[in-house]
C-alpha cells in the first residue's frame, strides 16, 4: 500500500509517496488519495531532501519504486548519472542511450519523471543553453539550478 507525506521546502510543498519497496512519487502536485503515513523510505527521502536544500547533500541514496516503460526507466536511470552542479541536454541523453533520433522521446520521458529533484530532470536544459520545460514550473527549475551553482540564461 502506498502512503505519503508532504515536505515544506524553499520551492514549495513537495508531496512524497512511497510503497514498501521505495519512493514512487516526489513532486509538486497536491496530495492525492493516499493516506498520510511514514515508513523508512519517506523518512529517508525527507531527511535527504532537507539536507539538499540546506546545502549539505549533493546526491541521494534512496530506494525507488517507479512505474514506467523500459525506455522511460532507462532515461530516468541516466538522469541519475548527471552530477550535482552540472547540466546536460536531451540530445546528449539520446546519444547516451544509443538512439540519437530519440530526442523528443527523451524529452517526453523526462516530463514523465515521477521523482523530481532526486532523479534530477531539472539538470536537463536546451541545446541552446536555455531553460526548457519542467513539470514543477520554470521558476522552480531555475531555483534548483541556481541552488546547485548553475547560471542559466532565460
Amino acid at each position: 500500500m502506498k502512503i505519503q507525506t508532504v515536505l515544506a521546502s524553499p520551492v514549495g510543498d513537495i508531496t512524497i509517496q512511497a510503497s514498501d519497496k521505495g519512493l514512487s512519487y516526489v513532486g509538486f502536485a497536491p496530495k492525492s488519495q493516499y493516506p498520510e503515513g511514514s515508513n523508512t523510505h519517506l523518512q529517508r527521502a525527507c531527511a535527504q531532501l532537507t539536507e539538499y536544500f540546506d546545502g549539505q547533500r549533493t546526491s541521494f541514496d534512496v530506494a525507488l519504486d517507479t512505474q514506467g516503460t523500459p525506455f522511460q526507466q532507462s532515461v530516468w536511470q541516466l538522469l541519475c548519472q548527471i552530477p550535482f552542479g552540472e547540466t546536460n541536454t536531451y540530445g546528449w541523453m539520446a546519444n547516451m542511450l544509443n538512439n540519437p533520433k530519440a530526442v523528443r522521446a527523451v524529452g517526453s520521458a523526462n516530463g514523465q519523471n515521477p521523482i523530481s529533484i532526486i532523479v534530477p530532470c531539472h539538470r536537463i536544459i536546451g541545446a541552446n543553453g536555455k531553460l526548457t520545460g519542467y513539470a514543477g514550473g520554470l521558476a522552480r527549475k531555475s531555483w534548483l539550478l541556481a541552488h546547485e551553482g548553475i547560471k542559466i540564461t532565460h
